[in-house]
Formats: C-alpha cells, structure tokens, sequence
C-alpha cells in the first residue's frame, strides 16, 4: 500500500500563480507532482489539492491525459476503481519542474518584489 499523500504538500503561502514558469493550467504541476511517486485515485488527489473543484480536477486530468502526460487506467470489479499515473512522458517533466521550481525558489524576493511594484502602479 502506498503513502497517504500529505495534506499539506503544498505551501498555501507559496501559491503557484507567482512562479512565472508554469507547467499546462494552473493545476497540471501540482497534479504532477501529486503523482511523482505512483499511481493515485481522483479522492487522493484532493487532498493535498484542496483549492481544487472536482469538476477543475476532472477537466485537468483530461487535459493531462490527452497530453499524453497521464494515464488512467479503470480497475473492474465490484467497487471500481479508477488511477491516474505519470505516463514515461510526463514522468520526463519532472527533471524540467524541479529545475524551474528551483529557479523560482533563488529568485522568490526578486519575483515578490516585481508584483508588488506592478501592483502600486494599477
């Protein structure tokens, strides 16, 4: 059985919108990263995605599926069950997410900065 994922995964001080390098809608990096490290069922996903509505959650999973960066993959039986996991493509973004995320990380102040000017001149 694999880990939970945390709930808290996600800083909710560092929201995703500030990075400027992002990664298919506003969701696809944070539902990528969910699936780093296996398989997961939609109700996993909303865990640490709480900002997410389901219907927001569906429509990027499609997306990301269309892609090519996620399959998903029906489990018959009784209780059916459906998984979502990082295709060999999508897997190949990681290297590329953990690089922008770091670049983002080295120039946080400089980013915090630049939309609190922007911010005083509207």
């Amino acid at each position: 059985m694999r880990e939970p994922l945390d709930p808290d995964m996600f800083d909710p001080v560092c929201p995703s919108d500030l990075a400027p390098i992002r990664f298919g809608d506003k969701w696809s990096g944070l539902i990528i990263r969910c699936l780093e490290h296996g398989p997961r069922r939609f109700s996993e996903l909303r865990v640490p995605l709480r900002g997410i509505s389901a219907k927001v959650l569906t429509g990027s999973l499609r997306t990301l599926e269309r892609d090519g960066l996620v399959s998903r993959t029906a489990h018959p039986g009784p209780l059916q069950r459906v998984e979502y996991a990082l295709t060999p493509l999508g897997r190949s973004l990681l290297g590329p997410m953990a690089t922008a995320c770091a670049w983002a990380e080295e120039h946080w102040d400089e980013l915090l900065d630049a939309r609190e000017a922007a911010a005083g001149l509207t």
